[in-house]
């Protein structure tokens, strides 16, 4: 066995330690809590994309009037808030034809240069009513500019002026953008020009009920920022300064900007046509709440619910019911019902998609041929003819008296059967049913009438919720009656 003598090297080993531990002594040993990063510097980025930015501001053509009086529109919007009038308040005389039309300030906002030869990208509502847009520029030089296209829905317009050379912006990536990062707005609040200020993004596909999902920022944003850039530290735009939440009218901490690839593809159609064409299905819908969900076997609140289908729409011809739950689109899950219309909004019209609908228990692919957007059509009223008498039975015991309904009932529901709801009472009151809905499944069997609702309502143990869905009017819902405890 080979045995080491190591007494005569023990010297030099010692030294060696001790130096060791002497340099490694004097080493400064931080913690990574007490770890900072250094702030963003935005000096460059506003060096960069500063000239990028305009002011607008629009005027409007008035008759002259009297000074201090009150016209007819002021009045009428002091009645419709129900705000006094003052006393003896003089008011403005009816406009003279003979007079010439003045030019009055109406508004001031922000916008960006899109191209170098003078598209500028702004909000819809900035130069909504204008009769003359003016855009400066930060050396000093204003246009007067035309309106090439304004989409209300999403609150996008697109102006030129008559220039060329000009510094345009640089479109960001909408993927990249992450909750946390530093961004950068720089427009003119209160009408105060290249005005910079900084914050974080708070959240994204944010849901205001608007046609897109915002980006939601801290960034301080008042009024004359709308239309104006929200800039990532790339210097790169990824946004549109649209709107603010708030109970005082002014900045509270939260904002919302449309995001800019949503942005460029209105844009792209104003430059084009002027207007945005947008697709359509026919069909009105609503959350799929947790409670439906399991109750229906989907298992995740997920979808869109189908409440009603639009006569001779693309959905109806495809064979999309009211009840129905949307839970694809091209493939594409769609997670909240106000996924659907961006969805379908951003498909060009004639365009056949496939859309997954989830109908009593089993999921069915349907073929849908796109429509164009149009304007929205008054609801019909429901049917008003006549019903069989109640019949009585089973239906009881849940406080709910039913009977067959009409072939014109049907006809002007388009449904292929049902039972009317005649009396409500216990738990069926207490679920949310009303007198004159009418059940069109139960428990995700079909009804066909008093017979089958019967047959369906013996089978189902009344001691669990039963899914019911009714049409009420021209709409459909889930209710789920419990049972009492």
């Amino acid at each position: 066995m080979l045995e080491l003598n190591l007494k005569p090297l023990r010297p030099y080993l010692t030294a060696g330690l001790m130096a060791i531990a002497a340099t490694t002594a004097v080493l400064p040993v931080t913690p990574v809590w007490a770890q900072t990063r250094t702030l963003p510097d935005f000096t460059d980025l506003v060096d960069q994309v500063g000239p990028s930015v305009v002011n607008i501001r629009t005027l409007e053509k008035v008759k002259a009037s009297a000074a201090g009086n009150i016209d007819e529109q002021m009045l009428e919007f002091f009645k419709r808030f129900g705000i006094p009038v003052p006393p003896n308040t003089p008011r403005a005389p009816r406009p003279d034809p003979s007079q010439p039309d003045e030019d009055q300030p109406r508004g001031v906002g922000s916008g960006f240069i899109l191209t170098t030869d003078g598209f500028v990208m702004t909000n819809a509502h900035v130069v909504e009513g204008a009769d003359e847009v003016l855009v400066t520029l930060t050396d000093k030089r204003e246009f007067k500019a035309r309106i090439i296209g304004a989409d209300k829905r999403s609150d996008v317009a697109v102006v030129k002026i008559e220039a060329t050379g000009l510094p345009a912006v640089k479109i960001g990536d909408l993927s990249r953008l992450r909750v946390g990062e530093w961004v950068m707005a720089i427009g003119s609040p209160f009408g105060l020009e290249n005005t910079v200020t900084a914050g974080i993004v708070s959240a994204k596909q944010r849901d205001t009920g608007d046609y897109l999902p915002f980006i939601q920022t801290d960034v301080a944003i008042n009024p004359g920022n709308s239309g104006g850039p929200l800039i990532n530290m790339r210097g790169e735009v990824v946004g549109i300064n649209s709107q603010i939440y708030s109970r005082s009218g002014g900045f509270q901490g939260i904002s919302f900007s449309i995001p800019i690839d949503e942005a460029t593809r209105v844009a792209e159609q104003l430059r084009i046509s002027g207007k945005v064409t947008r697709g359509r299905i026919g069909v009105q819908i609503d959350q799929v709440t947790k409670d439906v969900a399991e109750s229906i076997g989907l298992g995740k609140a997920q979808g869109a619910l189908v409440r009603g289908v639009e006569s001779d729409a693309p959905a109806e011809k495809a064979g999309i019911e009211a009840g129905d739950i949307i839970t694809k689109f091209e493939g594409k899950t769609i997670d909240k019902a106000s996924d659907l219309p961006r969805m379908v909004g951003n498909v060009k019209p004639g365009t056949k998609v496939t859309v997954t609908v989830f109908r009593r228990g089993a999921t069915k692919d349907l073929s849908v041929t796109i429509a164009e957007v149009e304007a929205d059509k008054p609801a019909r009223p429901a049917a008003k003819s006549e019903s069989r008498p109640p019949v009585a039975g089973p239906a009881q015991a849940l406080g709910l008296a039913v009977s067959d309904i009409t072939d014109a009932q049907k006809k002007e529901l388009n449904v292929k059967g049902g039972v009317k709801v005649d009396t409500v009472d216990g738990a069926a009151a207490r679920a949310g049913l009303r007198e004159g809905d009418v059940i069109v499944s139960m428990a995700n069997t079909e009804v066909t009438g008093v017979k089958g609702f019967e047959a369906a309502l013996a089978k189902i143990d009344k001691s669990k919720n039963i899914t019911v869905l009714v049409r009420r009017g021209e709409l459909a819902q889930f209710v789920i009656i419990k049972p009492a405890r």
